[in-house]
């Protein structure tokens, strides 16, 4: 029997599966309808609690292939705990953060059903960077100050050139046909806050190369924790603009359609609860942590066994980890045509990175002793410098197409040539975890 719009009247076939309505209510009524007891009822709930479960570990864990890597993750630990062979630790826990770090795109993605697209993007690019804040507070602990300052650069440039540029060119490649929009005033925003954290993060290094401090070795330091508290507020106050004061003004292209009901090309539903989406998320971020400071941990060796400079691995290697989840969601949206995310994912990390992370770890510095500062040598915040500049030119006009994704990806090129011939004169003189 068919309902009046053409669609099967079988309830169990058009409700979003998982729902609370599923879960708790439809039991009830069954039970009604066929006059059994009280006792009964907990029986089916519980029952229906437990294929809850069943579902959503299916759908999450048991539903894409890439997490046929999983078990690389706690079999790194293993190698660790019974070898300590740096090297097959690095590659490893490389491979078993991968596929946890998409399950992390999927489960935002999600939550961003319910959120909408610019809290989705900033959810994203929050968890996206739980990662790295964990790894450089934990090298911040332990004295590592010029492991975090590379760990958190490479973050930035990688989630600007190479997560936006693949973004850009996958969601050109699918929708060749036209040219995708993208909110330009949310773009914009957020490359003048780029470009405030590059001046926080240049006036340390060129009072330092210019010697001009009025207490050589502590002016510097005294200005990069006064800029980022500065820098902090800022944060704090673009959170306010962007969700509360002129929400308005970041409206997605997809949402705008919803609201004037063109809605017909984006019939899609979530896959799992509200509540499934921020338990996984959280479980997700807690293990990819773990197997995180693994990773942290073996980049000495791995530089040994490999041949490859610290530098280069901090900068661009360990990124690529800390941004798979950044680099799987920002694609995943971009190609179906929900632009406004990826770019809330890719310059919405990068953002938070500098306007947040970065700050936070100098002020987190402070308190418990250790100097970090906004100085990230003269070759490093160049590379900064240049990448925010490429990066506004290509989102002046809010549109994006395959051949500016090419653009982008191939200036990553440059940068990762560029770091792999560069030594870093301070790496010597801190050790690795």
């Amino acid at each position: 029997m068919n309902s009046s719009n053409g669609r099967p009247t079988n309830k169990f076939e058009d409700q979003v599966p998982f729902s609370p309505e599923i879960a708790y209510h439809q039991p009830e009524s069954t039970m009604a309808a066929r006059g059994s007891h009280p006792g009964e009822s907990l029986t089916v709930r519980s029952e229906t609690l437990g294929g809850i479960i069943y579902r959503s570990i299916r759908l999450v864990v048991f539903s894409n292939r890439l997490n046929l890597l999983m078990p690389f993750g706690p079999l790194a630990i293993l190698v660790q705990k019974l070898t300590g062979h740096h090297g097959w630790v690095f590659g490893l826990s490389l491979l078993g953060i991968m596929p946890l770090a998409e399950r992390l795109g999927y489960a935002t993605e999600q939550l961003a059903f319910y959120t909408g697209d610019t809290v989705g993007g900033l959810l994203n690019a929050t968890f996206g960077n739980a990662t790295e804040l964990i790894i450089s507070l934990y090298a911040l602990k332990s004295g590592l100050t010029r492991v975090v300052q590379l760990s958190l650069l490479g973050s930035i440039l990688s989630n600007m050139l190479l997560v936006l540029g693949c973004a850009f060119l996958s969601g050109g490649i699918v929708f060749s046909k036209k040219e995708q929009v993208f909110n330009k005033a949310a773009a914009t925003v957020n490359s003048g806050l780029l470009l405030m954290a590059v001046m926080g993060l240049l006036f340390p290094a060129v009072l330092h190369y210019t010697r001009t401090e009025v207490h050589f070795g502590k002016s510097e330091l005294a200005l990069s924790r006064f800029s980022s508290c500065v820098m902090l507020v800022a944060y704090a106050a673009y959170l306010f603009f962007q969700l509360r004061s002129q929400s308005g003004l970041y409206i997605s292209a997809n949402e705008e359609e919803r609201e004037t009901g063109d809605n017909s090309t984006d019939d899609e539903s979530p896959e799992i609860s509200k509540w499934e989406s921020i338990i996984w998320l959280s479980v997700m971020t807690a293990w990819i942590s773990i197997l995180s400071e693994y990773l942290v941990g073996a980049i000495e060796g791995a530089s040994n066994s490999w041949n490859i400079p610290v530098t280069f691995i901090s900068v661009i290697l360990l990124p690529l980890v800390g941004n798979a989840a950044e680099h799987a969601s920002a694609i995943m949206f971009a190609m179906k045509d929900k632009l406004d995310i990826s770019l809330g994912v890719a310059i919405g990390s990068s953002t938070q990175i500098s306007m947040f992370v970065i700050p936070f770890c100098v002020v987190m510095g402070w308190i418990m002793g250790q100097p970090l500062d906004l100085n990230f040598q003269l070759f490093e915040t160049a590379a900064l410098f240049l990448t925010v500049i490429v990066v506004a030119f290509m989102l002046q006009e809010g549109t994006a197409n395959y051949f500016k994704g090419v653009m982008l990806v191939l200036c990553y090129l440059i940068v990762a040539a560029s770091f792999y011939v560069h030594v870093d004169s301070n790496s010597e003189d801190q050790p690795v975890p």
